[in-house]
């Protein structure tokens, strides 16, 4: 076992401070990386605040994991020390169902969290990026290109994943009228990815304060959702809506904005149920679907996209020991857009 430090929560109440643990020893199919950059994820909140109601502490979070390959086990082929690589969402998957030769491993009941998770000997808590280095088999790393910069590289690992997986699966490109709901840590992606993809990108959020930023990174157009003639301007206007709203909204109102069998994708997650009516449905044979992450084959898939696109997150770099703080100013949406942990002040 190695040592190891990062940060962590210690019960849903209370900040995260700094804490020691161990890593496993690395087998011979292992890689270890030296963590230089972690994002922080909404979804760090929720579950170091156990608002999904499966918390596991001491919980160190963090999938959004980039650094330097500093070791790797005797039958490793793809990386070798000093090289830059990543671990987004999770570390290990099934490996025996039919649905893992189609690259669905995310969606499979042996999926295993980089955090909030125990490892394949089922008692090994897995830990993650919040920390100065992490052990992973090395089917589950991921490589970046070398145009990118770590920093702000790292949240593609599930911001970036997150919106390319739906945007792909529901074939976003020229000719497509494609809707981003929320211009955040989730929404400034879509809008990269879906311009790159050359679909026409309309970014719904509640104020017109991020216009020209939305503007800039490659919407077509921008409309405020506290706006009531919004939705009657734009109702059956889209091929595709995207949601990556993390409260509760009323989702009808989304759904009568899509064309004749348009689809809404759900891909942020609110605390609560929000109801549906079958009307917003049944009308139009719209669908309403949901996506997460995406397997490692499409995860890679996406990082090169990137490259060729020079695609990152836009990031503002903080110390660990602001991450309370960060915390605090993601639920007030004070980032634009994505919090990127500097694991070298650790």
């Amino acid at each position: 076992m190695a040592a190891a430090k990062g940060y962590a929560a210690t019960d849903a109440t209370r900040p995260l401070g700094p804490f020691s643990f161990e890593r496993r020893e690395p087998n011979a199919d292992d890689v270890v990386i030296s963590v230089k950059y972690c994002g922080v994820c909404h979804s760090d909140i929720h579950q170091a605040r156990n608002e999904w109601g499966n918390a596991k502490f001491p919980m160190v979070p963090g999938h959004e994991v980039a650094g330097i390959v500093t070791a790797v086990g005797a039958n490793v082929t793809r990386f070798k020390p000093g090289d830059r690589a990543g671990v987004g969402c999770f570390v290990n998957s099934c490996t025996t169902c039919a649905s893992r030769d189609v690259d669905l491993e995310q969606y499979l009941p042996g999926l295993i969290q980089t955090y909030n998770d125990v490892e394949a000997d089922g008692r090994t808590p897995t830990y993650g990026g919040y920390s100065d280095a992490i052990v992973v088999k090395e089917g589950y790393v991921l490589a970046f290109p070398d145009n990118l910069p770590l920093d702000a590289a790292a949240p593609l690992l599930c911001a970036g994943i997150t919106l390319y997986s739906p945007l792909r699966h529901w074939n976003a490109g020229p000719g497509k009228q494609v809707a981003i709901v929320g211009m955040g840590g989730l929404g400034h992606m879509g809008v990269k990815l879906g311009h790159a993809m050359g679909a026409e990108i309309t970014v719904l959020s509640q104020t017109l304060s991020k216009r020209d930023d939305g503007i800039k990174l490659g919407a077509d157009h921008y409309y405020a959702t506290g706006d009531p003639q919004t939705f009657t301007a734009l109702a059956g206007k889209f091929d595709l809506i995207i949601c990556t709203v993390g409260s509760v909204i009323d989702w009808n109102a989304y759904l009568n904005l899509l064309k004749i069998d348009g689809t809404m994708v759900l891909v942020g997650v609110p605390e609560h149920p929000v109801p549906v009516h079958a009307f917003s449905v049944i009308g139009g044979r719209r669908s309403l679907a949901g996506s997460g992450i995406g397997s490692i084959k499409e995860t890679q898939e996406m990082l090169d996209f990137c490259g060729k696109h020079d695609i990152v997150a836009e990031i503002e770099k903080i110390d660990i020991k602001d991450i309370n703080t960060a915390y605090e100013r993601i639920l007030k949406s004070d980032v634009r857009y994505r919090f990127v942990i500097d694991m070298t002040t650790l």
